[in-house]
């Protein structure tokens, strides 16, 4: 490969792993649960206080099992640091969710998310997370 060819790599796999990042806030918010196998792989490894799960099916237990309780959710991810190694990446990520319980109240919480990626033959799919607490609101009353 030339020097372009391997920029042009770099910067595509960057580009996917950030838009992997992105939509798994997608899949969490909108119960987008059909398309975990674009996100992760079969034998993923999911670490949080909720709990660890391995495999697709035991990851959507563990998010449903909470997640199915709030009116809504909105996950924002920034401050991604992608670290590419070959077909093998890390990916860190700062996470800040809003968990609307109800029409009254609400939770916020932010975490850092740790992601362990690799190549397949359909492109940058998710293999580990680990998620590690930063700050959990109780819930909040509403300021309007």
């Amino acid at each position: 490969m030339t020097g372009t060819d391997t920029l042009v790599r770099e910067l595509t796999d960057r580009a996917e792993l950030a838009d992997l990042v992105a939509r798994h806030s997608l899949w969490i918010d909108e119960g987008r649960y059909d398309e975990s196998d674009r996100l992760f792989t079969e034998d993923v490894v999911v670490t949080s206080l909720r709990g660890r799960a391995r495999g697709i099916g035991a990851l959507v237990e563990l998010v449903r099992s909470r997640h199915d309780d709030y009116a809504r959710t909105l996950h924002n991810k920034s401050n991604l640091v992608i670290e590419i190694d070959g077909d093998t990446a890390a990916v860190r990520a700062h996470d800040i969710a809003v968990f609307v319980m109800d029409d009254e109240s609400e939770a916020i919480a932010a975490a850092v998310h740790r992601y362990g990626a690799r190549r397949t033959g359909d492109g940058w799919r998710f293999d580990r997370l680990e998620i590690t607490p930063v700050a959990l609101t109780a819930a909040l009353d509403r300021a309007l």
